[in-house]
């Protein structure tokens, strides 16, 4: 079981990280001004399919996707392709990700940049914010619907827009109940890593106008990507078929279908 390992993880981690809450708050809210991750989402996707290119060194399912990966350049590369914002693994045991990364990946370009990690704490949240994140992403199946609604909160007054991942329509009626304006559903099952493929277009219509939706993973082609547009869609996050790719930008614009969602 994939998530509960990297939960253990991240939660002993958290567990005996000693920062103290009110200061990292502090220091969050002083970080410059958002790029604004759900606002350019909703922009970009009035007439296209938005793309989120994630950058990823690795799974733990398949190991190394692709060796020598230089975040910036790969940054670079998706901005060419017209992606609409950037997601990096910060994860470094189980996907080979850093904070660096993330770093180097936002200062290469202007796009929003999500931070997609396994968000555990309160410190957790902020750290995101810390690092340069627009954006943070918050697992339903791995948090308390308490913890939900905490980090989602911090999460706003600290400056950042949310990503809150669900994988079945119980999950996205939690994150509806803590207000979330931005909703993943993501088609990779995190106890088997397998990816079932109608997963999103069964669960678009749990997911209200106004929210932003967004499909996760396993989209492999501009098929896939014109099927979720079409069930209603406003955003693919693409990582692994991106990062094996020899020509990430062509891919991109590839997925940026243009049939007007539903």
């Amino acid at each position: 079981m994939y998530l509960a390992k990297i939960l253990d993880r991240h939660r002993t981690a958290a567990q005996s990280d000693s920062r103290r809450l009110s200061q990292l708050i502090d220091e969050a809210k002083s970080v410059t001004t958002s790029r604004g991750f759900i606002q350019r989402l909703r922009s970009d996707s009035t007439d296209q399919l938005a793309v989120i290119a994630e950058i990823k060194r690795r799974s733990p399912s398949k190991g190394v996707l692709r060796e020598g990966i230089i975040a910036s350049d790969v940054a670079r590369a998706y901005a060419t392709g017209s992606a609409s914002c950037l997601s990096v693994l910060t994860d470094d045991v189980s996907f080979g990700g850093s904070v660096e990364d993330l770093r180097e990946a936002r200062a290469a370009t202007s796009l929003p940049v999500l931070r997609k990690d396994f968000t555990v704490s309160e410190l957790d949240v902020c750290d995101a914010r810390i690092m340069g994140a627009d954006c943070v992403l918050l697992i339903a199946a791995a948090l308390t619907q308490p913890e939900l609604r905490a980090f989602h909160q911090l999460a706003i007054e600290i400056g950042l827009d949310v990503l809150v991942e669900t994988h079945d329509e119980a999950e996205v009626e939690r994150a509806l109940l803590v207000g979330a304006t931005m909703i993943g559903v993501n088609q990779r099952d995190l106890v088997t890593f397998q990816v079932d493929h109608e997963r999103a277009k069964r669960m678009a219509a749990n997911i209200p106008n106004g929210v932003v939706k967004i499909a996760e993973s396993g989209v492999r082609d501009a098929k896939d990507a014109q099927s979720l547009r079409d069930a209603g869609y406003d955003a693919v996050l693409v990582g692994e078929s991106l990062v094996v790719s020899n020509n990430p930008a062509e891919v991109i614009a590839s997925l940026r279908v243009t049939t007007t969602k539903n």
